[in-house]
């Protein structure tokens, strides 16, 4: 792990908890996750920090031939909202996007940048898709990217690994929650 430091406007950007998405398989319980999200969500409210809630539409994918996605059964409209322990705030931030990336087709670097935020904190589902999305965009955006390597999960160890592993430490620092909230209360 290799956090150098938190900066004092950094946002925690949550990607895709949500009831549907933490319903799927996955090769690391999904409640650690939550626990782990909602945990970190809280100490960044606490500190006067930004919370991004990211929420794919699951619904209503992006409009692009894909060699998976073409039988996908409808998601409920219960199913798209976020897990309950994240406990929304009316000062978090929304993002709601169609593909993978929490910043695709939103408005969240402006927003982002409009409250001083230089430097986001990434957890959330899943690992090589929405998380590394986001981190990729995040990077080209001009953001100090942060991955919390145990606030997120995967389809596969070989995915998680390889995300974890080979990509975030290119586009920014890893972490685990006990290093960012040590970074938070210091």
């Amino acid at each position: 792990m290799a956090l150098s430091t938190l900066d004092p406007g950094a946002a925690l950007v949550v990607v895709d908890l949500q009831l549907a998405t933490v319903a799927g398989p996955t090769v690391r319980p999904t409640a650690d996750v939550v626990r782990r999200s909602a945990a970190l969500a809280a100490a960044f409210r606490a500190g006067g920090r930004t919370v991004v809630l990211a929420a794919a539409r699951l619904d209503a994918p992006p409009p692009g031939r894909t060699q998976v996605g073409g039988g996908r059964p409808p998601v409920p409209a219960a199913a798209l909202a976020l897990v309950p322990e994240l406990d929304p705030q009316p000062g978090d931030l929304r993002a709601e996007h169609h593909g993978w990336s929490a910043f695709g087709g939103t408005t969240l670097a402006d927003d982002l940048r409009a409250r001083g935020v230089a430097q986001v904190v990434l957890v959330g589902l899943a690992t090589s898709f929405g998380v590394e999305s986001t981190a990729r965009a995040a990077y080209d955006a001009g953001f100090h990217v942060v991955a919390v390597v145990d606030a997120m999960t995967d389809f596969s160890d070989e995915a998680h690994a390889h995300t974890t592993g080979r990509v975030l430490p290119v586009l920014g620092e890893t972490a685990t929650t006990d290093e960012v909230l040590a970074a938070l209360a210091g």
